[in-house]
């Protein structure tokens, strides 16, 4: 889609806004070419010269035969009276147009930017993982930035070019001859204005894409800051970014001086057009040079005033080229086709009376050729516990994430009572679970509204009782301003376990009808993994669960424990069952009760 189908099609959206913006830029034109038409019979009519219209518009014939019966000053002075008004009307009316042409300008960026959060939100979990954050951030902010600038740029574009074809208008009403000639020249003069215009686009497209690879760069830097000063590579950092910052000055810098030359260009040509036209008419009219001398005076007036929008015009051709690969951006950005999409669902989701069952599951992720899981059979009954183990890459993430949709299997389905996964609605879904990894993300806010996200409705004592039975009561009532304490980006200041513990907090303020536990213990130490752990056993009890286990030693009471090994269920068991069985769980539970403990 080109960058002007893209703002028309935001544009049709208001048709309201674009009609009033229209009739009241076609008015105030209108208003303007009046004015001017009269400006020139009634300074001549001061200077007490014959006012002679033989050959101008009928309107202005018209006013001036109206106004003939007042005779002598009175006429002049009521000529002068429609000048001012119409100078009114169409100030007023350009006023009216600048509120008008802003409002549909905010609304149609307003209505991008609410697009693209709404994509953002919607689209999976394959998408941002494809996709440099920082690039996003880039589209989401600069690049509707700049097409924000576009979108205004092609409003002024609208109302200047009304008001060229209102004075076109009257130019023709004065002279088809004449206007002729000058639409020809101008025409010329906005061919030659196409150079500029490909070199803005050419120009736009390398500032484009220098911001972007500027923002992926510093976004990078900013979330590897501690790497950075850890490996002492500032210097390098501050050295690759200023090479970034000097390239997209230097982009600029090209899109400015290309910029910089049109208008100058355009007000050299707009004379050399005014010249022409003087001589022409002196070659055309030669035998009634006197009697059309307030005609010849009005057309040049007219055309003159025209002139600075025709320049206007190709200023805005010129700017709007400049930005339309940054509306192409976004134009990409916006488009959902190409994109991964969950399907929805349609059956609201109440509530199991049975269990789950995974049934002859396969995975590949998407653009990858190696299976992730192969023909995985599990049955896991409502309100107990089923533990996932096995070494590092096995699939054991990869088959708790397919539970909450993040992924749908590429072969096999699973069913809760029976009922395909796919067939309940997403997002109620998704509110009866609560997940809890190791990777705990918390918002740089306070305690409270970390602990509240989970469910906004929730009261103070309940905010409170769910930190008591996560185990997090104590640490938060000690922080500065208790459970009002900001802590920070991702929850830097505190420490690994009270940021595990406020995370199982906000799964029991939820009250989760299914509970998936993603090794949230395995980075923390032997007091934090027992309290955590003990938090863990609080929010589990009698609870549908999915354990993915780091540590063997935290999934021994689980109800049922499988043993995964390159994508495929090998063992299904309890502990005790498994022990004696010698297999791979007995392999891996000697290794990491053995002397020397090692991970899995």
């Amino acid at each position: 889609m080109s960058p002007n189908r893209l703002l028309l099609q935001f544009a049709l959206r208001r048709p309201v806004w674009i009609g009033l913006t229209i009739a009241l830029g076609f008015s105030g034109a209108l208003f303007n070419g009046v004015s001017t038409m009269l400006i020139i019979p009634v300074v001549l009519g001061l200077l007490g010269e014959e006012v002679n219209l033989k050959g101008a518009p009928p309107i202005l014939q018209k006013v001036f035969s109206g106004l003939a019966q007042s005779g002598g000053e009175a006429q002049f002075l009521w000529m002068m009276g429609l000048i001012l008004l119409a100078i009114l009307l169409k100030n007023a009316t350009s006023y009216a147009s600048s509120l008008t042409s802003g409002h549909l300008s905010r609304s149609l960026v307003s209505d991008i930017r609410k697009e693209g959060l709404q994509l953002l939100l919607d689209v999976d979990l394959d998408f941002y993982i494809k996709t440099k954050v920082g690039d996003l951030i880039n589209r989401l902010g600069g690049e509707i930035g700049s097409t924000a600038t576009a979108i205004r740029t092609a409003v002024q574009m609208l109302s200047t070019m009304i008001t060229i074809f209102v004075f076109l208008a009257i130019l023709l009403s004065i002279s088809w001859q004449l206007t002729l000639i000058s639409t020809l020249l101008l025409a010329i003069v906005s061919l030659s204005n196409s150079f500029f215009v490909k070199r803005a686009k050419k120009f736009g497209k390398q500032l484009s894409d220098q911001s972007r690879d500027y923002s992926v760069a510093v976004l990078e830097m900013l979330s590897g800051i501690r790497l950075v000063k850890a490996t002492g590579n500032e210097s390098y950092e501050y050295q690759k970014i200023e090479q970034l910052i000097s390239d997209r000055e230097k982009a600029d810098f090209d899109s400015q001086a290309n910029s910089a030359l049109v208008p100058p260009i355009n007000e050299m040509a707009g004379l050399t057009v005014v010249v022409a036209i003087l001589l022409l008419g002196r070659i055309f009219f030669r035998n009634q040079l006197e009697s059309l001398s307030a005609v010849l005076l009005t057309y040049l007036l007219v055309l003159f005033r025209m002139l600075p929008f025709v320049g206007q015009l190709n200023n805005a051709r010129s700017s709007f080229a400049n930005l339309a690969p940054s509306v192409s951006v976004v134009n990409d950005f916006l488009r959902r086709e190409g994109k991964p999409f969950m399907s929805k669902g349609h059956v609201p989701y109440s509530g199991m009376t049975e269990g789950i069952r995974f049934e002859q599951l396969a995975f590949t992720y998407p653009g990858h050729d190696r299976q992730v899981l192969n023909q995985v059979d599990l049955w896991l009954p409502k309100g107990t516990t089923l533990a996932l183990v096995g070494s590092s890459g096995a699939g054991k993430s990869t088959l708790a994430d397919l539970l909450p949709r993040f992924y749908d299997p590429t072969a096999g389905r699973i069913l809760i009572d029976d009922r395909d996964l796919k067939d309940f609605e997403i997002h109620s879904l998704r509110q009866s679970m609560g997940i809890v990894s190791q990777d705990t993300f918390l918002f740089n806010d306070s305690v409270r509204n970390n602990l509240a996200y989970a469910r906004r409705d929730a009261t103070d004592d309940q905010i409170v009782e769910a930190a008591k039975r996560a185990n997090a009561y104590e640490f938060i009532v000690k922080l500065p301003q208790g459970f009002d304490t900001l802590i920070g980006d991702r929850g830097v200041m505190l420490s690994g376990g009270q940021r595990q513990r406020l995370a199982i907090a906000r799964a029991l303020l939820r009250d989760p009808d299914i509970l998936i536990l993603d090794e949230a213990t395995s980075a923390l130490d032997t007091v934090s993994e027992r309290l955590v752990q003990s938090a863990i056993d609080e929010l589990s009890r009698d609870r549908t669960t999915l354990v993915i286990a780091h540590r063997l030693s935290t999934v021994q009471n689980a109800d049922q424990i499988a043993v995964l090994d390159k994508g495929r269920v090998v063992e299904v068991g309890t502990h005790t069952e498994l022990l004696k069985q010698g297999g791979l769980y007995a392999q891996l539970h000697a290794m990491q009760f053995s002397e020397e403990p090692q991970t899995v």
